[in-house]
């Protein structure tokens, strides 16, 4: 923010291109139903574990399209997991690019964005549902250095 209040965007073209990765999780709880349902391929709208990762996929490449003042990067890799369990849905990115800034705000758009498509295919069978812990858990590269959890 400037000293008359008005937001920016941070001038990164003084900062070395260097490889950039980060990593970032979140879950969602459910009932036990819902969750059966995810792990045996018997929810409505379809592989909700597919679909989920392209979604999460496809937020990290577009994390400045939603995220105002986030710099578009040119991401290198981007994996994102899901993991079922009893009781809800573990998501877990990892996204890697050659850049002047980092890709923290790419894996924190592809967990969310997994897990809100994991609500939104499940919704008919529990409303309840609680997406949470959604958080950075490693980072590196950069003039800030490395970053775990």
């Amino acid at each position: 923010m400037t000293d008359r209040g008005r937001v920016r965007m941070v001038d990164v073209s003084g900062k070395p291109v260097t490889v950039r990765a980060a990593e970032a999780s979140g879950r969602i709880a459910m009932s036990p139903a819902a969750a059966r349902a995810i792990r045996t391929g018997r929810v409505a709208k379809g592989n909700v574990l597919a679909v989920a990762r392209v979604a999460g996929i496809m937020a990290a490449k577009r994390a400045s399209e939603t995220l105002p003042l986030c710099h578009p990067v040119p991401l290198d890799s981007v994996e994102v997991d899901l993991v079922p369990g009893a009781r809800g849905v573990e998501v877990r990115a990892r996204v890697r690019a050659e850049a002047r800034t980092g890709v923290e705000m790419e894996a924190l758009a592809a967990v969310t964005a997994a897990l809100l498509c994991v609500y939104d295919m499940v919704k008919s069978l529990d409303r309840g549902m609680t997406i949470r812990d959604v958080r950075l858990e490693a980072k590196s590269g950069g003039r800030s250095g490395n970053f775990v959890r």
